[in-house]
C-alpha cells in the first residue's frame, strides 16, 4: 500500500491548526495556587487537557481523562502499547513579550505563543498523525496510546498518576525534544543551596536579592535593593550604567530615600542550553559584588557566573557519550537577617550522579557555611541504543521525508521519552532551527508543523503496522 502522507496531511491541516488556536489561548502553565479537588494543578492545565480531549471524542477516539492531570487517546488492538507522550502545560510566559502569549499571533510564516513549540504544536502534529491512521482505517497490531500530562514542565504529577492507574507503554516517543531523534537524556535535578543568616556591614548594605520564575529557566531580569549611607549616588548609578554596556544588557538604577534599587535585564533560556540565555541575577550580583559586602553576592558572583559547566562549583563531569554536565542558577531569593538561597539545575551524565553533585558542591562551598540539598524531583540519566529497532525505524522515516541523514543524539532537556525503557525523543523541532522554548517570543514555524505530522504519521504506522 502506498500512502501520500504530505497530501494526507495538507487535506487536514486547516482543522488542525484552528485547533491548536484553540488550545494555545489557554495558560496551562502550573497553578497550585488555584488548584482545587477536580483541578489538582490549577485551572488552566485542567482546561487544556479537557480541550484536547475533547478534540478526540469529536474525531470518534476513545479517551480517557485520570482526574484532570493526564489522559489518552487511543487507537488500535494488542497486547502491546506503543506510546506517544507529549504534555499539555507549559512554563510561564514571563516578560519581554512582543504580542500577548495567550493570544496566538500568525506572522511571517509562523505561529507565536506560549507553548507553541514546547509542547502543544508538536502534540497535534502527532494527534493529526494518529487521526489520520484512524480515518485510513490502516492495520496496526499494536494498542496506540497518545498520552497526555499537564505538569512535564515541573514535577510529573500528572505522568506519574496516569503510570499509577494504567500500564507503562511498552515502547515509544515524546514529541517533545528535534529531529532526528533524542536517543540519550542527561540526568537532571535542581539542588537548593542555602546560606546562613548574614549581616552585611559597611556603607552599602544588601536588603534584598530576588530573580527567576522558575527552576528550569534562566532569570531574564533580577532586582536588588541596596541600603546606602554616605555613598555618591551618581558615581555609583554611573558604574551601573557602563556595567550594562559593556555587557550588552539594560537596566534601571533607582533612588527612594536611602534605598537603592537596581533592575537589570538579561535574557531567558531554557536550562538545557545555558548558554543561550544570559543570566540576569549572575551579573547583577557580580556588579554589587565588588561594592557590597556580603557573602550571598560573592557566592554568585565567584562561584556562579559564566560557568555553565560547574567547575567553580566543583561539579563538572563529562562522558564520551552523554558530554558535559551543565548547570543554570535559576532562583534566587534573599532578604537581610534571614537564611537565604540559591536554587541551581543540573544536567548531568552517566558519569555522576546526585550525591555526588552535593558533596563536591558543599565542598567548594565550604567557606560560605552552605548547605547543600536536592530540591524536588530528580531523574537518572537514560539511554536507548542506536541498534534498537525502534530507534532504527524513526530514524529510517526521518531520512526518507528529509534527505538528511540521521545520527542517534544525546541532550540535556528531560522529556516523558525517559520513562520507557525503550523510550526516545522524536522532533518537533528540526536542525538548523532557533531553539525559542521558554523564551519570550515562543514561536514555530507553520511549516514545520505540518512536515513533522507527515513524519510522525508514517512514523507510527511503520511502528504499529
Amino acid at each position: 500500500m502506498t500512502i501520500d502522507w504530505n497530501a494526507e496531511v495538507q487535506s487536514r491541516k486547516d482543522v488542525m491548526l484552528e485547533r491548536l488556536m484553540e488550545l494555545l489561548k489557554i495558560d496551562s502553565s502550573r497553578d497550585t495556587e488555584h488548584a482545587t479537588k477536580d483541578a489538582p494543578l490549577g485551572p488552566g492545565p485542567r482546561k487544556a487537557l479537557e480541550t484536547m480531549l475533547a478534540f478526540a471524542k469529536e474525531d470518534g477516539f476513545v479517551t480517557k481523562n485520570i482526574d484532570n492531570v493526564a489522559g489518552h487517546i487511543e487507537y488500535g488492538d494488542g497486547e502491546e502499547i506503543f506510546g506517544i507522550l507529549g504534555h499539555m502545560d507549559e512554563v510561564p510566559a514571563g516578560e519581554g513579550w512582543e504580542t500577548n502569549p495567550f493570544e496566538p499571533v500568525e506572522k511571517n510564516g509562523r505561529i507565536y505563543a506560549r507553548g507553541i513549540s514546547d509542547d502543544k504544536g508538536p502534540s497535534m502534529a502527532a494527534y493529526l498523525a494518529l487521526q489520520i491512521i484512524k480515518e485510513l482505517k490502516l492495520p496496526v497490531s499494536k494498542k496506540i496510546r497518545l498520552i497526555f500530562g499537564t505538569d512535564e514542565e515541573s514535577e510529573w504529577v500528572g505522568m506519574n498518576r496516569y503510570l499509577e492507574v494504567e500500564k507503562t507503554p511498552d515502547f515509544g516517543f515524546s514529541p517533545d525534544a528535534e529531529f532526528p531523534i533524542i536517543n540519550g537524556e542527561k540526568g537532571i535535578a535542581s539542588f537548593k543551596i542555602e546560606l546562613p543568616q548574614s549581616d552585611g556591614q559597611g556603607d552599602l548594605v544588601l536588603k534584598s536579592f530576588t530573580s527567576g520564575i522558575k527552576e528550569n529557566m534562566i532569570p531574564r531580569d533580577a532586582t536588588a535593593i541596596v541600603i546606602a549611607d554616605n555613598v555618591d549616588v551618581e558615581e555609583l548609578k554611573t558604574e551601573f550604567d557602563t556595567f550594562l554596556a559593556e555587557n550588552g544588557l539594560t537596566g534601571e538604577f533607582t533612588v527612594d530615600g536611602n534605598e537603592l534599587k537596581f533592575f537589570l535585564i538579561g535574557k531567558s533560556a531554557h536550562a538545557l542550553e545555558p548558554k543561550a540565555g544570559l543570566n540576569a541575577a549572575t551579573f547583577l550580583a557580580t556588579f554589587l559584588n565588588t561594592k557590597v559586602a556580603s557573602n550571598y553576592l560573592k557566592m554568585i558572583a565567584e562561584q556562579m557566573h559564566l560557568d555553565s559547566r560547574g567547575h567553580k562549583l566543583g561539579i563538572n563531569s563529562i562522558d564520551a557519550k552523554m558530554g558535559d554536565l551543565t548547570v543554570t542558577p535559576d532562583l534566587f531569593n534573599y532578604e537581610f537577617g534571614k537564611t537565604n538561597h540559591v536554587i541551581i539545575n543540573v544536567r548531568y551524565p552517566q558519569s555522576t550522579n546526585a550525591d555526588e553533585i552535593i558533596e563536591k558542591a558543599t565542598e567548594a562551598l565550604s567557606d560560605f557555611e552552605a548547605k547543600v540539598e536536592i530540591h524536588g524531583h530528580a531523574q537518572v540519566p537514560h539511554y536507548v541504543s542506536g541498534e534498537d529497532p525502534l530507534v532504527k525505524t524513526l530514524l529510517s522515516v526521518y531520512e526518507e521525508h528529509t534527505g538528511e541523514k540521521g545520527e542517534e543524539t544525546v541532550i540535556g532537556g528531560g522529556t516523558y521519552g525517559r520513562i520507557l525503557d525503550r523510550g526516545v525523543a522524536f522532533g518537533a523541532q528540526f536542525p538548523g532551527r532557533e531553539n525559542v522554548m521558554h523564551q519570550a517570543n515562543e514561536y514555530m514555524e507553520i511549516d514545520d508543523i505540518i512536515n513533522a505530522a507527515v513524519i510522525y504519521a508514517h512514523a507510527i504506522y511503520e511502528l504499529a503496522k
